[in-house]
C-alpha cells in the first residue's frame, strides 16, 4: 500500500478522533448554554459566550490528550497560546453567527436559538480543525529511512580498521 493511502488512513483517523471530542464539545456547549438560559435572565450571546468558554476548556484537554496526544509536547506556551488565540477567533465566529440570527433577524425563540448556536458551531468547527491541526498541534516531523545515497562516515571508519 502506497503512502498516500497511509496518510489518508491517518487524516481520516484524526478528524474521526477530532469529531469524537468536538462531538462531545458541541454537547457540552449546548448543554451549558441551555442551562445558563434556564437559570440566569442572561442575554442568548452572553449565555453562549460562557458556553463556548466551558467547550473550549473542555475540547483543549480531549485534543491534548486524545486527539493529539502522538503530538509534539515540546511548546505547551506556545501550543496554549495559539489554541486559545485561535479559539478566540471560533467564539467570534460561533457566536457571530448567533448574533446576527438574534439581532440582525429578530429570529430569537429558544429553538431558534438552538439552531443558530449550532450552525455558528459548526462555521466556527471547520476554521479550529483547520487552525488547530495546522498551527497548534504541530506534527512531530516524520522519521525517514535513511538514506542509500552511500556509506555512513562510521562505516567508513569501520572499513579503514578492517586489515
Amino acid at each position: 500500500m502506497g503512502h498516500g493511502a497511509s496518510r489518508l488512513r491517518g487524516l481520516v483517523r484524526e478528524v474521526a478522533k477530532f469529531g469524537a471530542v468536538g462531538g462531545a464539545g458541541v454537547l457540552v456547549n449546548l448543554l451549558v448554554f441551555n442551562l445558563v438560559r434556564h437559570v440566569t435572565d442572561l442575554q442568548v450571546v452572553r449565555a453562549s459566550v460562557i458556553a463556548t468558554v466551558v467547550a473550549i476548556v473542555f475540547n483543549y484537554i480531549g485534543f491534548r490528550y486524545f486527539t493529539y496526544r502522538d503530538r509534539d509536547k515540546s511548546g505547551r506556551t506556545r501550543e496554549m497560546t495559539l489554541f486559545l488565540l485561535f479559539s478566540a477567533v471560533g467564539l467570534v465566529i460561533e457566536n457571530g453567527v448567533l448574533y446576527a440570527a438574534t439581532y440582525g433577524f429578530g429570529w430569537n425563540t429558544p429553538l431558534q436559538n438552538n439552531i443558530f448556536k449550532f450552525v455558528g458551531i459548526g462555521v466556527a468547527t471547520l476554521f479550529r480543525f483547520w487552525s488547530y491541526r495546522t498551527w497548534v498541534f504541530v506534527a512531530l516531523p516524520a522519521r525517514t529511512p535513511p538514506s542509500d545515497t552511500g556509506p555512513t562516515a562510521e562505516q567508513e571508519r569501520n572499513k579503514q580498521r578492517v586489515p
